[in-house]
């Protein structure tokens, strides 16, 4: 039973919605482990989804940040856990073999701005507004903002929107490839259904093994390149593969089992 969340199964596509409108939908403890219980729980024993789509109740926010009163009071090692889990969460979302789409509805702001990063892609409202205003508050980014806008945007971009706490609207986002795309209000949960059903489409292994090597290029340690040839190689022994190889030399769409 979920409370946070709410959780619409559409043709094989997850469409999470925070619904915590009044609260903007700021990311609590209880909507944070609801997540976690998506993603660690039960997304993975759903053999037939297509992919996930995460949105925001309402008009005005995607997630606009964590629940200040939550941690308004803790220690400094108190602090360090409550970052490491949130860290925990959303790497698990970025580690999820199958697609993972924000569609950004309205303030992606804080946490609810690296939530958005830690999906695999990002379609923007027009209406959209990103940020990390952490500094506003004597504090920084928690849950990987530091680390993922500096991949999105590089350095000197994500320094000056991490140092000011300036907001950015969703075409300057798109500028800066915070985004993949900006549609009307109202249209991007749709765009993120096609995305995911553009997906649908390829090798479910193949997609999988992208986002592994893609991940290892950004992991502490992990040898992006070994990881990358490990994968081709597990590829090279599936079904799918022998069978996308047949359906290019007759000229067909491939049929893809996912063995």
């Amino acid at each position: 039973m979920y409370e946070n969340l709410r959780i619409d199964y559409q043709e094989g596509i997850a469409i999470l919605t925070i619904c915590r409108e009044k609260a903007l939908n700021a990311l609590n403890t209880a909507t944070m482990n609801e997540f976690y219980r998506f993603f660690c729980e039960e997304g993975p024993t759903l053999s037939n989804l297509k992919g996930v789509v995460i949105t925001g109740a309402g008009e005005k926010a995607f997630a606009a940040g964590a629940d200040i009163t939550e941690f308004s009071h803790l220690d400094a090692a108190q602090g360090a856990a409550f970052a490491r889990r949130g860290q925990e969460l959303f790497d698990l979302i970025e580690r999820f073999s199958k697609p993972v789409v924000a569609a950004v509805n309205g303030f992606a702001l804080g946490g609810g701005c690296e939530l958005a990063m830690a999906c695999h892609l990002r379609v923007a409202s027009e209406r959209a507004r990103f940020g990390q205003p952490e500094v506003n508050l004597g504090l920084l980014p928690g849950y990987g903002g530091t680390q993922r806008l500096v991949r999105y945007i590089g350095r000197g971009k994500a320094l000056e929107l991490l140092l000011t706490a300036e907001m950015i609207d969703a075409q300057e986002a798109l500028r800066l490839g915070l985004v993949n795309c900006v549609v009307p209000a109202g249209e991007e949960v749709a765009k993120a259904c096609a995305l995911i059903e553009k997906i649908a489409a390829k090798a479910p292994i193949a997609v999988a093994k992208v986002i592994e090597a893609v991940n290892a290029y950004f992991k502490p340690g992990a040898n992006g390149f070994a990881v990358e040839a490990a994968a081709f190689g597990t590829c090279c022994n599936t079904e799918d593969f022998r069978e996308g190889v047949r359906a290019f030399l007759e000229k067909r769409p491939a049929q893809f089992q996912g063995r």
